[in-house]
Protein backbone atom coordinates (compact mmCIF):
# COMPACT_ATOMS: atom_id res chain seq x y z
CA UNK A 1 0.00 0.00 0.00
CA UNK A 2 1.15 3.19 -0.25
CA UNK A 3 0.01 6.91 1.28
CA UNK A 4 -0.29 10.29 0.11
CA UNK A 5 3.38 11.04 -0.02
CA UNK A 6 4.40 7.60 -1.97
CA UNK A 7 5.74 5.78 1.41
CA UNK A 8 5.04 1.93 0.81
CA UNK A 9 3.60 0.09 3.27
CA UNK A 10 3.82 -3.77 3.33
CA UNK A 11 0.30 -4.98 4.11
CA UNK A 12 -0.15 -7.92 6.44
CA UNK A 13 -3.72 -7.80 7.88
CA UNK A 14 -5.96 -6.96 4.83
CA UNK A 15 -7.43 -10.38 4.01
CA UNK A 16 -10.23 -8.39 1.87
CA UNK A 17 -7.79 -7.18 -0.77
CA UNK A 18 -7.39 -11.46 -1.13
CA UNK A 19 -5.54 -11.61 -4.81
CA UNK A 20 -3.75 -8.50 -4.21
CA UNK A 21 -4.28 -4.64 -4.26
CA UNK A 22 -6.27 -3.42 -6.98
CA UNK A 23 -5.47 -6.47 -8.81
CA UNK A 24 -5.62 -5.87 -12.99
CA UNK A 25 -7.49 -8.56 -13.80
CA UNK A 26 -9.69 -8.14 -11.14
CA UNK A 27 -10.09 -4.38 -12.04
CA UNK A 28 -10.42 -4.87 -15.39
CA UNK A 29 -13.38 -7.41 -15.18
CA UNK A 30 -15.35 -5.34 -13.23
CA UNK A 31 -14.41 -1.88 -15.83
CA UNK A 32 -15.53 -4.66 -18.93
CA UNK A 33 -18.88 -5.20 -17.11
CA UNK A 34 -19.38 -2.09 -16.16
CA UNK A 35 -19.36 -0.76 -19.63
CA UNK A 36 -22.26 -3.48 -20.67
CA UNK A 37 -24.08 -3.58 -17.90
CA UNK A 38 -24.85 -3.30 -14.12
CA UNK A 39 -28.43 -3.14 -12.92
CA UNK A 40 -31.19 -4.66 -10.67
CA UNK A 41 -30.92 -8.13 -9.63
CA UNK A 42 -34.67 -9.33 -10.42
CA UNK A 43 -33.37 -9.14 -14.03
CA UNK A 44 -31.59 -12.66 -15.04
CA UNK A 45 -27.97 -12.48 -16.13
CA UNK A 46 -25.74 -15.14 -17.47
CA UNK A 47 -23.14 -13.72 -14.40
CA UNK A 48 -24.87 -14.51 -11.71
CA UNK A 49 -25.70 -18.41 -12.82
CA UNK A 50 -21.74 -18.88 -13.85
CA UNK A 51 -20.41 -17.50 -10.63
CA UNK A 52 -23.04 -19.94 -8.74
CA UNK A 53 -21.71 -23.06 -10.90
CA UNK A 54 -18.28 -21.86 -9.76
CA UNK A 55 -18.62 -21.83 -6.23
CA UNK A 56 -20.78 -24.69 -6.24
CA UNK A 57 -18.00 -26.68 -7.92
CA UNK A 58 -15.79 -25.53 -4.70
CA UNK A 59 -17.85 -26.91 -2.17
CA UNK A 60 -19.27 -30.65 -1.24
CA UNK A 61 -22.20 -31.72 -3.29
CA UNK A 62 -24.84 -31.15 -1.16
CA UNK A 63 -23.91 -27.36 -0.82
CA UNK A 64 -25.54 -25.94 -3.71
CA UNK A 65 -28.11 -23.31 -3.55
CA UNK A 66 -26.22 -20.04 -3.46
CA UNK A 67 -27.91 -16.95 -2.31
CA UNK A 68 -25.92 -13.81 -2.96
CA UNK A 69 -25.67 -10.53 -0.58
CA UNK A 70 -23.59 -8.00 -0.80
CA UNK A 71 -21.96 -8.22 2.84
CA UNK A 72 -20.64 -11.05 5.07
CA UNK A 73 -23.33 -9.64 7.79
CA UNK A 74 -26.07 -9.93 5.42
CA UNK A 75 -25.11 -13.28 4.68
CA UNK A 76 -24.89 -14.44 8.66
CA UNK A 77 -28.45 -12.65 8.95
CA UNK A 78 -29.60 -14.50 5.69
CA UNK A 79 -28.18 -17.59 7.22
CA UNK A 80 -29.80 -17.28 10.83
CA UNK A 81 -33.25 -17.04 8.71
CA UNK A 82 -32.96 -20.17 6.80
CA UNK A 83 -31.69 -21.87 10.08
CA UNK A 84 -34.63 -20.86 12.00
CA UNK A 85 -37.25 -21.51 9.02
CA UNK A 86 -35.89 -25.01 8.54
CA UNK A 87 -37.25 -26.42 11.77
CA UNK A 88 -39.18 -23.48 13.47
CA UNK A 89 -36.96 -23.61 16.35
CA UNK A 90 -35.00 -20.11 17.64
CA UNK A 91 -32.22 -20.50 19.73
CA UNK A 92 -28.72 -20.19 18.85
CA UNK A 93 -25.28 -21.68 19.98
CA UNK A 94 -22.49 -18.84 19.63
CA UNK A 95 -18.50 -18.94 20.71
CA UNK A 96 -17.55 -16.59 23.23
CA UNK A 97 -15.51 -13.54 21.65
CA UNK A 98 -16.88 -14.41 18.01
CA UNK A 99 -18.19 -11.77 15.79
CA UNK A 100 -20.67 -12.24 12.75
CA UNK A 101 -21.40 -8.94 11.73
CA UNK A 102 -23.24 -5.74 12.57
CA UNK A 103 -26.83 -5.63 12.22
CA UNK A 104 -28.91 -5.94 15.45
CA UNK A 105 -29.76 -9.54 14.48
CA UNK A 106 -25.98 -10.24 14.45
CA UNK A 107 -24.58 -8.19 17.48
CA UNK A 108 -27.01 -10.12 19.55
CA UNK A 109 -25.09 -13.61 18.75
CA UNK A 110 -21.29 -11.92 18.59
CA UNK A 111 -20.27 -11.72 22.31
CA UNK A 112 -17.12 -10.08 20.80
CA UNK A 113 -19.89 -6.89 20.97
CA UNK A 114 -22.49 -7.22 23.03
CA UNK A 115 -20.48 -7.97 26.49
CA UNK A 116 -19.08 -4.52 25.19
CA UNK A 117 -22.25 -2.30 25.07
CA UNK A 118 -24.89 -2.17 28.00
CA UNK A 119 -27.33 -4.89 26.55
CA UNK A 120 -27.91 -8.11 28.36
CA UNK A 121 -27.50 -11.48 26.18
CA UNK A 122 -30.68 -12.52 24.68
CA UNK A 123 -32.55 -15.42 26.20
CA UNK A 124 -32.14 -17.18 22.85
CA UNK A 125 -28.46 -16.88 22.78
CA UNK A 126 -26.41 -19.73 24.24
CA UNK A 127 -22.23 -18.92 24.92
CA UNK A 128 -19.98 -22.00 24.29
CA UNK A 129 -16.16 -21.70 25.17
CA UNK A 130 -14.29 -20.84 22.41
CA UNK A 131 -11.94 -23.83 21.71
CA UNK A 132 -8.69 -22.50 22.66
CA UNK A 133 -5.74 -25.01 23.46
CA UNK A 134 -3.69 -21.82 24.05
CA UNK A 135 -5.37 -20.10 27.42
CA UNK A 136 -9.11 -21.85 27.19
CA UNK A 137 -11.10 -23.66 29.34
CA UNK A 138 -8.86 -26.89 28.18
CA UNK A 139 -5.63 -26.53 26.99
CA UNK A 140 -3.35 -28.56 25.04
CA UNK A 141 -1.66 -30.61 28.18
CA UNK A 142 -5.77 -32.06 27.85
CA UNK A 143 -5.95 -35.72 26.81
CA UNK A 144 -9.11 -34.79 24.35
CA UNK A 145 -9.69 -30.88 24.33
CA UNK A 146 -11.92 -31.48 21.53
CA UNK A 147 -14.34 -33.60 22.80
CA UNK A 148 -14.02 -31.57 26.04
CA UNK A 149 -15.03 -28.14 24.30
CA UNK A 150 -17.55 -30.20 22.13
CA UNK A 151 -19.08 -31.42 25.44
CA UNK A 152 -19.51 -27.99 26.74
CA UNK A 153 -22.15 -27.52 23.79
CA UNK A 154 -24.05 -30.82 24.51
CA UNK A 155 -24.18 -29.46 27.93
CA UNK A 156 -25.70 -26.27 26.71
CA UNK A 157 -27.90 -27.59 24.23
CA UNK A 158 -29.15 -30.54 27.22
CA UNK A 159 -29.86 -27.55 29.60
CA UNK A 160 -31.46 -25.34 26.71
CA UNK A 161 -33.82 -28.47 26.48
CA UNK A 162 -34.58 -28.77 29.68
CA UNK A 163 -35.95 -25.18 30.11
CA UNK A 164 -38.03 -25.91 27.11
CA UNK A 165 -35.92 -24.32 24.24
CA UNK A 166 -34.72 -25.41 20.75
CA UNK A 167 -31.70 -25.16 19.29
CA UNK A 168 -31.78 -23.36 15.71
CA UNK A 169 -28.13 -23.27 14.87
CA UNK A 170 -24.52 -23.48 15.88
CA UNK A 171 -22.56 -20.80 14.43
CA UNK A 172 -18.59 -20.35 14.52
CA UNK A 173 -15.89 -19.47 12.04
CA UNK A 174 -14.05 -22.26 10.68
CA UNK A 175 -10.85 -20.51 12.47
CA UNK A 176 -11.79 -18.15 15.12
CA UNK A 177 -10.57 -14.45 14.03
CA UNK A 178 -11.46 -12.04 16.24
CA UNK A 179 -11.01 -14.40 19.52
CA UNK A 180 -7.52 -14.61 18.85
CA UNK A 181 -6.53 -16.07 15.79
CA UNK A 182 -8.23 -19.81 17.18
CA UNK A 183 -7.36 -23.22 15.57
CA UNK A 184 -9.89 -25.55 16.91
CA UNK A 185 -8.70 -29.17 18.00
CA UNK A 186 -9.03 -31.90 15.10
CA UNK A 187 -12.43 -33.36 15.46
CA UNK A 188 -13.98 -30.51 17.49
CA UNK A 189 -16.80 -29.50 14.91
CA UNK A 190 -17.93 -33.26 14.51
CA UNK A 191 -18.49 -33.78 17.61
CA UNK A 192 -20.40 -30.64 17.63
CA UNK A 193 -22.36 -31.71 14.33
CA UNK A 194 -23.87 -34.48 15.97
CA UNK A 195 -25.04 -32.82 19.04
CA UNK A 196 -26.36 -29.99 16.94
CA UNK A 197 -28.41 -31.64 14.27
CA UNK A 198 -29.76 -33.93 17.22
CA UNK A 199 -31.32 -31.55 18.49
CA UNK A 200 -32.50 -30.79 15.11
CA UNK A 201 -30.50 -27.82 14.49
CA UNK A 202 -28.07 -27.05 11.24
CA UNK A 203 -24.43 -25.95 11.91
CA UNK A 204 -23.39 -22.67 9.83
CA UNK A 205 -19.56 -22.15 9.06
CA UNK A 206 -18.50 -18.70 8.73
CA UNK A 207 -15.86 -18.36 6.13
CA UNK A 208 -16.09 -14.88 5.78
CA UNK A 209 -12.84 -14.09 6.82
CA UNK A 210 -11.51 -17.45 6.28
CA UNK A 211 -12.25 -18.80 3.06
CA UNK A 212 -11.50 -18.81 -0.62
CA UNK A 213 -7.75 -20.66 0.09
CA UNK A 214 -6.43 -18.59 2.65
CA UNK A 215 -5.69 -21.89 4.54
CA UNK A 216 -3.61 -22.97 1.23
CA UNK A 217 -4.33 -26.62 1.20
CA UNK A 218 -8.05 -26.48 1.13
CA UNK A 219 -10.54 -23.94 -0.57
CA UNK A 220 -12.68 -23.69 2.38
CA UNK A 221 -11.45 -23.15 5.66
CA UNK A 222 -13.90 -25.80 7.53
CA UNK A 223 -12.17 -28.74 4.79
CA UNK A 224 -9.35 -28.55 6.50
CA UNK A 225 -11.47 -30.71 9.68
CA UNK A 226 -12.04 -33.34 7.33
CA UNK A 227 -14.22 -35.05 4.83
CA UNK A 228 -16.46 -36.04 7.57
CA UNK A 229 -17.42 -32.90 8.31
CA UNK A 230 -19.61 -30.77 6.46
CA UNK A 231 -21.94 -27.80 7.48
CA UNK A 232 -25.35 -27.07 7.00
CA UNK A 233 -24.71 -23.60 5.46
CA UNK A 234 -21.63 -21.24 4.76
CA UNK A 235 -21.55 -18.15 4.34
CA UNK A 236 -18.34 -15.90 2.45
CA UNK A 237 -18.06 -12.40 2.24
CA UNK A 238 -14.84 -10.13 2.38
CA UNK A 239 -12.22 -11.91 0.20
CA UNK A 240 -14.93 -12.34 -2.14
CA UNK A 241 -14.90 -9.32 -4.33
CA UNK A 242 -11.42 -8.19 -3.34
CA UNK A 243 -12.70 -5.51 -1.98
CA UNK A 244 -15.65 -5.50 -4.36
CA UNK A 245 -19.03 -5.54 -2.31
CA UNK A 246 -20.37 -9.11 -2.85
CA UNK A 247 -21.16 -11.82 -0.65
CA UNK A 248 -23.11 -15.21 -0.46
CA UNK A 249 -25.13 -17.44 1.70
CA UNK A 250 -24.68 -21.68 0.26
CA UNK A 251 -26.80 -24.37 1.65
CA UNK A 252 -28.50 -27.37 1.15
CA UNK A 253 -31.61 -28.13 -1.14
CA UNK A 254 -33.52 -29.43 2.12
CA UNK A 255 -32.93 -26.16 3.41
CA UNK A 256 -33.36 -24.15 0.58
CA UNK A 257 -37.01 -25.13 0.23
CA UNK A 258 -38.01 -25.39 3.75
CA UNK A 259 -37.20 -21.40 3.46
CA UNK A 260 -38.58 -20.76 0.42
CA UNK A 261 -42.63 -22.89 1.19
CA UNK A 262 -42.59 -20.01 3.85
CA UNK A 263 -43.65 -17.70 1.39
CA UNK A 264 -41.65 -15.48 2.34
CA UNK A 265 -39.46 -14.64 -0.99
CA UNK A 266 -36.23 -13.71 -0.62
CA UNK A 267 -34.81 -10.68 -2.95
CA UNK A 268 -31.39 -8.70 -2.37
CA UNK A 269 -31.49 -5.42 -4.89
CA UNK A 270 -27.71 -5.52 -5.98
CA UNK A 271 -26.65 -9.14 -4.36
CA UNK A 272 -25.69 -11.12 -7.58
CA UNK A 273 -25.60 -8.01 -9.59
CA UNK A 274 -23.69 -8.44 -13.16
CA UNK A 275 -20.52 -6.32 -12.31
CA UNK A 276 -20.49 -8.23 -8.45
CA UNK A 277 -20.63 -12.17 -10.33
CA UNK A 278 -17.82 -10.41 -12.62
CA UNK A 279 -15.48 -9.49 -9.73
CA UNK A 280 -16.33 -12.45 -8.33
CA UNK A 281 -15.47 -14.74 -11.20
CA UNK A 282 -12.49 -12.64 -11.98
CA UNK A 283 -11.10 -13.55 -8.41
CA UNK A 284 -11.45 -17.28 -8.55
CA UNK A 285 -9.39 -16.88 -11.98
CA UNK A 286 -6.79 -15.24 -9.90
CA UNK A 287 -6.84 -17.71 -7.44
CA UNK A 288 -6.38 -20.69 -10.25
CA UNK A 289 -3.93 -19.15 -12.06
CA UNK A 290 -1.55 -17.72 -9.41
CA UNK A 291 -1.67 -20.69 -7.70
CA UNK A 292 -2.52 -18.54 -4.78
CA UNK A 293 -3.77 -21.58 -2.51
CA UNK A 294 0.21 -23.22 -3.24
CA UNK A 295 1.56 -20.02 -2.28
CA UNK A 296 -0.16 -19.50 1.04
CA UNK A 297 0.76 -23.14 2.03
CA UNK A 298 4.65 -22.38 1.22
CA UNK A 299 4.24 -18.71 2.09
CA UNK A 300 2.73 -19.18 5.23
CA UNK A 301 5.08 -22.75 6.32
CA UNK A 302 8.01 -20.23 5.93
CA UNK A 303 6.23 -17.61 7.77
CA UNK A 304 5.59 -19.56 10.96
CA UNK A 305 8.48 -21.40 10.61
CA UNK A 306 10.24 -17.93 10.90
CA UNK A 307 8.13 -16.52 13.85
CA UNK A 308 9.10 -19.89 16.00
CA UNK A 309 12.85 -18.94 15.78
CA UNK A 310 11.33 -15.47 17.11
CA UNK A 311 9.31 -17.45 19.53
CA UNK A 312 12.83 -19.44 20.57
CA UNK A 313 14.37 -15.70 21.06
CA UNK A 314 11.83 -13.56 22.54
CA UNK A 315 10.08 -14.32 25.82
CA UNK A 316 7.44 -11.63 24.73
CA UNK A 317 6.00 -14.12 21.90
CA UNK A 318 3.94 -16.84 23.89
CA UNK A 319 2.55 -18.84 21.12
CA UNK A 320 2.58 -18.78 17.65
CA UNK A 321 -0.25 -20.32 15.69
CA UNK A 322 -1.87 -20.64 12.52
CA UNK A 323 -2.52 -22.47 8.79
CA UNK A 324 -1.68 -21.02 5.34
CA UNK A 325 -1.91 -16.88 5.86
CA UNK A 326 -3.71 -17.06 9.03
CA UNK A 327 -1.60 -17.07 11.67
CA UNK A 328 -1.65 -15.51 15.28
CA UNK A 329 1.37 -14.18 17.52
CA UNK A 330 -0.25 -14.07 21.08
CA UNK A 331 2.00 -11.77 23.36
CA UNK A 332 2.82 -12.31 26.91
CA UNK A 333 3.98 -10.95 30.00
CA UNK A 334 4.70 -14.14 31.72
CA UNK A 335 4.85 -17.25 29.52
CA UNK A 336 4.00 -19.46 32.31
CA UNK A 337 1.23 -17.88 33.55
CA UNK A 338 0.14 -16.72 30.14
CA UNK A 339 -0.52 -12.89 31.10
CA UNK A 340 -1.97 -11.21 27.97
CA UNK A 341 0.81 -8.17 26.97
CA UNK A 342 -1.91 -6.01 25.64
CA UNK A 343 0.13 -2.37 26.15
CA UNK A 344 2.76 -4.53 24.63
CA UNK A 345 1.10 -5.47 21.55
CA UNK A 346 -0.42 -2.04 20.66
CA UNK A 347 3.39 -0.78 21.25
CA UNK A 348 4.40 -3.38 18.54
CA UNK A 349 1.31 -2.26 16.21
CA UNK A 350 2.66 1.54 17.01
CA UNK A 351 6.47 0.75 16.04
CA UNK A 352 5.23 -1.30 12.92
CA UNK A 353 3.95 1.29 11.33
CA UNK A 354 6.35 3.59 12.10
CA UNK A 355 8.59 1.09 10.14
CA UNK A 356 6.03 0.41 7.30
CA UNK A 357 4.56 -2.92 8.12
CA UNK A 358 0.74 -2.84 9.03
CA UNK A 359 0.00 -5.46 11.75
CA UNK A 360 -3.56 -5.38 14.26
CA UNK A 361 -4.36 -7.22 17.28
CA UNK A 362 -7.31 -8.83 18.45
CA UNK A 363 -8.74 -11.63 20.71
CA UNK A 364 -10.48 -11.12 24.08
CA UNK A 365 -7.26 -9.16 25.73
CA UNK A 366 -6.20 -7.43 21.80
CA UNK A 367 -2.92 -9.21 22.90
CA UNK A 368 -2.73 -11.22 19.51
CA UNK A 369 -1.28 -9.85 16.58
CA UNK A 370 -2.98 -11.05 13.69
CA UNK A 371 -1.28 -11.60 10.07
CA UNK A 372 -4.37 -12.19 7.39
CA UNK A 373 -2.22 -10.35 4.18
CA UNK A 374 -3.16 -10.17 0.64
CA UNK A 375 -2.57 -14.24 -0.32
CA UNK A 376 0.17 -12.46 -2.96
CA UNK A 377 1.94 -12.57 0.09
CA UNK A 378 5.77 -13.74 -0.52
CA UNK A 379 8.74 -15.39 1.34
CA UNK A 380 10.21 -11.61 0.91
CA UNK A 381 7.75 -10.09 2.50
CA UNK A 382 7.39 -12.64 5.41
CA UNK A 383 10.94 -12.46 5.78
CA UNK A 384 10.72 -8.53 6.01
CA UNK A 385 8.09 -8.63 8.46
CA UNK A 386 9.99 -10.89 11.03
CA UNK A 387 13.06 -9.25 11.08
CA UNK A 388 11.02 -5.68 11.54
CA UNK A 389 9.27 -7.58 13.93
CA UNK A 390 12.61 -9.12 15.45
CA UNK A 391 13.95 -4.83 15.51
CA UNK A 392 10.59 -3.86 17.57
CA UNK A 393 10.86 -6.72 20.24
CA UNK A 394 14.38 -6.36 20.93
CA UNK A 395 13.88 -2.86 22.07
CA UNK A 396 11.05 -3.60 23.90
CA UNK A 397 12.53 -5.88 26.11
CA UNK A 398 15.28 -4.24 26.25
CA UNK A 399 13.74 -0.91 27.61
CA UNK A 400 11.44 -3.21 30.05
CA UNK A 401 14.01 -5.36 31.38
CA UNK A 402 12.90 -8.71 29.33
CA UNK A 403 15.37 -11.67 28.77
CA UNK A 404 16.04 -11.66 25.22
CA UNK A 405 18.40 -14.32 24.84
CA UNK A 406 17.78 -17.25 23.39
CA UNK A 407 17.89 -19.80 26.63
CA UNK A 408 14.13 -21.18 26.77
CA UNK A 409 13.63 -23.75 24.29
CA UNK A 410 10.16 -23.59 22.26
CA UNK A 411 7.98 -25.35 24.38
CA UNK A 412 9.30 -24.35 28.03
CA UNK A 413 7.15 -21.82 30.28
CA UNK A 414 9.21 -18.40 30.50
CA UNK A 415 8.95 -17.77 34.62
CA UNK A 416 10.47 -14.24 33.82
CA UNK A 417 8.08 -11.79 34.88
CA UNK A 418 7.77 -8.47 33.03
CA UNK A 419 6.34 -4.97 34.34
CA UNK A 420 2.39 -4.34 33.69
CA UNK A 421 3.07 -1.82 30.76
CA UNK A 422 5.73 -0.88 28.16
CA UNK A 423 6.25 2.55 28.20
CA UNK A 424 6.42 4.09 24.55
CA UNK A 425 8.31 6.95 26.14
CA UNK A 426 11.36 4.59 26.37
CA UNK A 427 11.23 3.67 22.98
CA UNK A 428 11.66 6.88 21.15
CA UNK A 429 15.31 5.96 19.89
CA UNK A 430 17.07 2.92 18.56
CA UNK A 431 13.89 2.35 16.17
CA UNK A 432 15.03 1.22 12.78
CA UNK A 433 14.61 4.03 9.92
CA UNK A 434 12.17 3.12 7.95
CA UNK A 435 13.87 5.25 5.32
CA UNK A 436 16.27 2.18 5.48
CA UNK A 437 13.81 -0.20 4.72
CA UNK A 438 15.15 -2.60 1.63
CA UNK A 439 13.76 -1.70 -1.88
CA UNK A 440 11.83 -4.53 -2.73
CA UNK A 441 9.00 -5.18 -4.34
CA UNK A 442 6.12 -5.33 -1.84
CA UNK A 443 3.46 -6.72 -4.37
CA UNK A 444 4.14 -7.96 -7.84
CA UNK A 445 1.65 -6.22 -8.92
CA UNK A 446 2.59 -2.96 -8.49
CA UNK A 447 6.36 -2.61 -10.44
CA UNK A 448 5.63 1.29 -10.85
CA UNK A 449 5.57 4.03 -7.89
CA UNK A 450 1.90 4.65 -8.11
CA UNK A 451 0.24 8.34 -8.07
CA UNK A 452 -0.04 9.77 -4.49
CA UNK A 453 -3.26 9.01 -2.66
CA UNK A 454 -6.01 11.96 -2.02
CA UNK A 455 -6.65 10.95 1.44
CA UNK A 456 -4.62 9.75 4.15
CA UNK A 457 -3.34 6.38 5.06
CA UNK A 458 -5.38 4.51 7.73
CA UNK A 459 -5.19 1.63 9.79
Amino acid sequence: MFDEKGERYLDCINNVAHVGHCHPEVVKAALKQMEVLNTNSRFLHDNIVEYAKRLAATLPEQLSVCYFTNSGSEANDLALRLARQFRGHQDVITLDHAYHGHLSSLIEISPYKFRKGKDVKKEFVHVAPTPDIYRGKYRENHADPASAYADEVKKIIEEAQNRGRKIAAFIAESMQSCGGQIIPPAGYFQKVAEYVRGAGGVVIADEVQVGFGRVGKHFWSFQMHGKDFVPDIVTMGKPMGNGHPIACVVTTKEIAEAFSSSGMEYFNTYGGNPVSSAVGLAVLDVIENEDLQGNATRVGTYLTELLNRQKAKHTLIGDVRGVGLFVGIDLVKDRQKRTPATAEAQHVIYKMKENRVLLSADGPHRNVLKIKPPMCFTKEDAKFMVDQLDGVLTVLEEAIGAQTESVVPENTPCRTKMPKEAPSELLSDGTPDPKENPGQKRNRLCADKPSLLSKRLKT
